[in-house]
């Protein structure tokens, strides 16, 4: 697949790379798995030699003789044997005080099931060698919560030294629309909906469906939940290694989630069991859910929901963790009969979210939300401010137009405009023609 879009990163990236030939640069880059950190880091660096370093759960010393042979290909020096990484890393600390090179270490939290000591080796030799040296170091990490404990705990001795950090995220949805157009130009707007529906602009997923030349809403759909389809196990190989020895309870939570139980009361008494401590890990240790309040509400107000981030992760807790038992008996067909029920519904909150996203990149508002009163009613699907303006939009999404009603959505955001009498509030419908 040709290499779409992330030109700010880029800049970033090449004015990085630029520094390094002064000044040590350290750069911490974090995303979710498969959202092409990797393909990315390789693209972005072309002025300076590159080493490539995958950390994978190996012995260290096998990983230094991996390591010692892409120094000596790529930087042309003879280093010898080495039976630990610290050493290494000291070697290569000295040889940029006079070569510029790149250096990417990719799955860099894996170190801590190797050798937990090493970041505080590191730090160390950082702290030693970084002035004169001209090294561009690259450190990129999937696990976002060991990441995140990594670089940005207070007590952690790596905490404070990158110079610059970086999350890459999903790509946008004019992205997408370049994606489809390029591959299948007579793509329609349900084909547009189901490819963002399950790859939520994730690369791999994209790249999976690409492969297969599943551009349709029903190729998707029968690529995805196919016999030895990527897609089954994905949710499991993404999140299994997050959670640890807890996943049961976090994947219990996560579905009932998915199916629409997004109130923490509701959760709780479906599960018999107090959950305030995973939903906050879940939300600001593993970057997985995010709780949203009505417009209006005030910070702390227990009006909340939570979402499900990422549109794979919804759809496969949705439909494919919540029907395991078919998945293990091979009968997919079932799971298939079971979406394509629930479809025009399902689908139809994917749409929310994707006018919301949409208007969130358009960089024209303060805030894109949703809006409820306290009893849970009267919801509106989105409202967008614009403080500096002083304008707002409210919209209401559905598939069908003909189903879009607006008398009935100025009824609903009477508390609203009373609130903002000096605004400028345009009503909106968004449909499937809108895409």
């Amino acid at each position: 697949m040709k290499f779409y879009d992330r030109v700010q990163e880029l800049e970033i990236l090449h004015e990085i790379e630029a520094l390094s030939n002064e000044y040590a640069q350290m750069t911490m880059i974090v995303g979710r798995r498969r959202v092409g950190k990797t393909t990315l880091l390789r693209k972005a660096f072309t002025k300076t030699p590159v080493l490539y370093f995958f950390i994978g759960r190996k012995n260290e010393i096998l990983l230094c003789e991996e390591f010692v042979e892409e120094i000596e290909t790529k930087l042309g020096e003879t280093l010898g044997a080495f039976t630990s990484f610290a050493q290494l890393f000291k070697v290569l600390m000295q040889l940029s005080q006079r070569k510029n090179f790149t250096l990417i270490i990719d799955e860099f939290q894996e170190f801590k099931n190797i050798n937990p000591s090493l970041f505080s080796d590191m730090q160390n030799i950082w702290d030693t060698y970084k002035e004169g040296s001209r090294i561009n170091l690259a450190i990129c990490g999937s696990i976002y919560s060991m990441m995140k404990q990594i670089f940005e705990n207070s007590k952690e001795p790596l905490y404070g030294r990158a110079t610059t950090k970086m999350q890459i995220r999903p790509f946008e949805i004019n992205t997408l629309k370049e994606i489809l157009a390029d591959n299948h130009p007579n793509y329609t707007q349900e084909d547009l909906l189901a490819f963002y529906l399950i790859t939520g602009g994730v690369a791999k997923y994209i790249e999976q469906l690409v492969i297969r030349k599943a551009f349709t809403k029903g190729k998707i759909l029968q690529t995805v939940l196919s016999p030895g389809s990527y897609f089954l196990n994905e949710g499991k190989d993404v999140l299994i290694e997050e959670f640890g020895k807890d996943y049961n309870n976090y994947f219990s939570i996560l579905s009932l989630i998915a199916a629409s139980k997004t109130a923490r009361g509701d959760i709780e008494s479906t599960l018999n069991m107090p959950i305030g401590g995973y939903l906050d890990k879940l939300e600001n240790e593993y970057n997985i859910i995010q709780r949203v309040r009505p417009f209006m509400a005030k910070e702390g107000s227990r009006n909340n929901k939570y979402r499900i981030v990422d549109n794979f992760l919804q759809f496969w807790f949705r439909f494919i963790y919540k029907y395991r038992s078919a998945v293990e008996i091979g009968n997919l067909e079932y799971i298939h009969q079971v979406v394509e029920r629930d479809y025009e519904t399902y689908s139809g909150y994917i749409l929310e979210k994707y006018f919301r996203c949409k208007l969130a990149e358009s960089k024209a508002y303060l805030d894109v939300q949703g809006y409820w009163d306290r009893k849970g009613e009267n919801e509106i699907d989105i409202v967008a401010i614009n403080d500096y303006e002083k304008q707002m939009l409210i919209g209401e999404v559905k598939r069908n137009k003909g189903r879009i009603n607006l008398h009935i959505l100025e009824n609903k955001a009477n508390e609203i405009v009373k609130r903002y009498p000096n605004y400028q509030i345009e009503y909106k419908g968004f449909s499937l023609e809108d895409m």
